[in-house]
């Protein structure tokens, strides 16, 4: 455990090294999602299973998520991204990352693809979307949605008669972050690119479950990426990290071999 200096706040990091210590290992960036969402998420999952295989792995808690810095202000995507970007460099990161994000750290992922290919090896996103002009609006109802369904202490007390303490806890979180920051405001003002995705030139895994509505994309992204994969989980909603976690690790664990293997030759 660790916190880094990036810019104007500090960013909570976890490091889990390659087993063997291969000083050649490739490194994989986990990103997590937005509100309810931590590097826990990783770290309980595939996150281990990936460092055990040989990978070096690196996770961390998003500007006002876990550990991390909570500013006020500074919530759209281009802030999510220098963040990444800062982290690298006060880690002295020189290889090209094997970015992963899960939901909004797929849309982070992609977003650094776009914006520091130079940074990048490949892109696996996971129940995501690239930042496309669509993307902000589907985001800002999503927030309202959230907004609306998590703040009030009545919405809260129904989620945990309903789903569970745990589920209860994750919400409470994430209306401490729409109540005390300006994500709701700010995340829908992000800056975008092309819908046409020319931006994304990176090779991509794309991972969907195929009852999320995110999969109506493997069309546009198998046919506007270079070196696209698009896999889709069968009887799979958005929970796919959490659910099929054993899937996720295999997939990745191949995608990032494949890669690393023909970058070392």
């Amino acid at each position: 455990m660790a916190k880094v200096r990036t810019g104007a706040i500090t960013t909570h990091v976890q490091r889990l090294p390659a087993a063997g210590g291969d000083p050649d290992a490739p490194l994989v960036v986990f990103v997590h999602g937005l509100l309810t969402d931590s590097l826990a998420s990783y770290y309980f999952t595939v996150g281990p299973q990936v460092a055990a295989a040989g990978v070096d792995v690196l996770m961390y808690d998003l500007r006002g998520h876990g550990r991390s810095d909570r500013p006020a202000t500074g919530y759209r995507l281009e802030h999510f991204v220098q963040d990444l970007v800062l982290l690298l460099d006060a880690l002295g990161e020189t290889r090209p990352v094997h970015v992963v994000g899960n939901s909004f750290g797929g849309t982070v992922a992609t977003a650094l693809a776009a914006w520091h290919p130079d940074l990048v090896a490949t892109v696996t996103m996971i129940e995501g979307e690239p930042p496309v002009a669509g993307w902000t609006g589907r985001m800002r109802d999503a927030l309202t949605r959230a907004r609306a369904n998590m703040v009030s202490p009545e919405a809260l007390d129904w989620i945990e008669a309903t789903y569970g303490r745990h589920t209860a806890k994750l919400a409470r979180g994430a209306a401490r972050i729409l109540e005390s920051t300006t994500v709701a405001e700010d995340v829908p003002l992000s800056r975008v690119i092309d819908d046409d995705l020319s931006a994304l030139t990176r090779p991509l895994l794309a991972v969907f479950g195929d009852v999320s509505g995110l999969c109506r994309q493997v069309p546009g992204l198998a046919a506007s990426v270079p070196g696209c994969r698009t896999v889709v989980l069968a009887d799979q909603d958005h929970s796919v990290l959490v659910e099929r976690p054993h899937e996720t690790r295999d997939l990745l664990l191949d995608w990032v071999r494949a890669h690393h293997a023909v970058a070392s030759r």
